[in-house]
């Protein structure tokens, strides 16, 4: 048959019998986090300027554009419900390091309004799609020539298949919506710090969930586009494929093994490492203005080098803004990241007392890096803490639902009442136990 065959074949065949309820109530936490970053993202400038856009579009109206109160189509849904989740840079990372949600969950429930699902349909499809990610990003095997941001290749591929499981299109059908997104995936990390990379994992989203939707209709595209040598695998993956990475979907779900990360600061996931070492070393130190110099050892880290930025969505990129206010406020929160904050006098004079030193034979991948930060204090006292992995992330301890509230609580006091956030919370906190109208009425609440 191939490998597309085969793989669409195995994809089709695992219905929600086959997830253990452990997966389920790991989409229900990944679903009330994302859902709740995306509704705090509606605040921001890219979400807003997006929204005027697909309003003059004019499209049948199916679907909740969260936090904006219209509806239009599934396709534009996904496109910017996915781009408000991810705005923000805090919806939960998946292992090999991807943005697996924003770009599954957003389509996902755009076709359960559409055609009236239940809220275990919803999770199931969520952990279908996510799993697709997953399997696509270890079969890629090689994430330092990794040419493009990840959620704009993969996330294609991964909403395809959710979307198919919320058609119930069969392996060929299946196989003709993952060719289409094939089609339409790449993503320049050029763009990151800017307003495009949030449309990453929207717009990427929205042409997996637009390929199933052709397929539902007939639309055709190649029926091997794992094995083609001018396919998605020759693009993408590595050259040696092992199509036994892709074969083992779902042996185990990788929602629970090996799980993702809870990010606990709305910035570049790299930067976690930085600013769990300065709020340690803020512990230690009695005044933040003894700080003679900081020095933070890093793996190669391109995308997080920014020393001096200028604009909020810059510093989310910075290990060096990060850090620095860390280290003075002793916590980060979406406010850190307006232009004002970045701007401060206090964070800009820290700034310029901290360097990095770049160690090549570090690690990069998030499952395996580990920074160093040594603080000089003005006395002579040095501190040095090591980090090996941060507050949230897979491999340490689970984010307590205390410390996970006050998170969620963060993002929707923002945009909801008491009482709506509550409710909201409610709902999304169980989404697999949903009926239909519950799913409904959740986004409603999200509009």
């Amino acid at each position: 048959m191939g490998l597309t065959a085969d793989f669409c074949e195995k994809i089709v065949t695992l219905t929600e019998a086959d997830i253990p309820d452990e997966a389920f109530e790991r989409a229900d936490q990944v679903a009330l986090d994302a859902l709740s970053v995306a509704l705090a993202g509606t605040t921001q400038d890219a979400p807003k300027i997006l929204a005027d856009h697909i309003r003059d579009q004019g499209a049948t109206p199916e679907a909740t554009a969260i936090g904006f109160g219209f509806k239009t189509s599934p396709f534009y849904a996904a496109y910017l419900n996915g781009a408000s989740m991810h705005v923000l840079d805090f919806e939960p990372m998946s292992n090999p390091a991807n943005h697996a949600t924003s770009p599954v969950l957003p389509g996902v429930l755009a076709l359960a309004e559409k055609t009236g699902a239940d809220g275990r349909k919803v999770a199931t499809a969520l952990i279908k799609g996510i799993e697709m990610e997953g399997r696509l990003r270890i079969a890629e095997g090689h994430p330092g020539r990794y040419r493009f941001h990840a959620p704009g290749v993969v996330g294609p591929m991964g909403s395809a298949v959710a979307a198919s499981h919320m058609l119930d299109l069969d392996a060929q059908q299946t196989a003709y919506a993952i060719a289409i997104a094939g089609s339409r995936s790449g993503a320049l990390s050029a763009n990151s710090g800017t307003m495009t990379k949030c449309t990453h994992c929207g717009y990427g989203g929205a042409n997996g969930l637009d390929g199933a939707l052709l397929a539902a209709r007939g639309f055709t595209a190649s029926s091997d586009i794992l094995d083609h040598k001018r396919g998605y695998a020759q693009a993408f993956l590595k050259d040696d494929l092992d199509p036994a990475s892709l074969l083992a979907y779902g042996e185990p779900w990788r929602i629970v093994d090996p799980g993702y990360a809870i990010k606990l600061f709305p910035a570049q996931y790299t930067t976690h490492w930085g600013i769990n070492a300065g709020l340690e070393a803020r512990e230690q130190i009695d005044d933040i203005n003894d700080i003679e110099s900081a020095t933070l050892t890093v793996p190669e880290v391109e995308n997080a080098r920014r020393p001096l930025p200028v604009t909020g969505l810059d510093g989310k990129f910075s290990l060096q803004y990060t850090l620095a206010a860390a280290l003075i406020d002793g916590r980060l929160g979406i406010d850190h990241f307006l232009d004002e904050s970045v701007a401060r006098d206090d964070i800009q004079a820290l700034m310029k007392k901290i360097s990095l030193s770049i160690d090549p034979a570090r690690p990069e991948p998030a499952y395996e890096r580990w920074m160093d930060l040594e603080i000089v204090l003005k006395s002579g006292q040095r501190l040095n803490i090591r980090i090996d992995k941060p507050l949230g992330h897979y491999h340490r301890e689970p984010v307590t639902a205390e410390r996970h509230r006050v998170k969620i609580h963060d993002c929707l006091g923002r945009v909801l009442t008491k009482e709506a956030e509550e409710e909201f919370v409610s709902l999304a906190s169980r989404l697999h136990e949903l009926s239909a109208n519950e799913v409904a009425r959740l986004m409603e609440i999200c509009s």
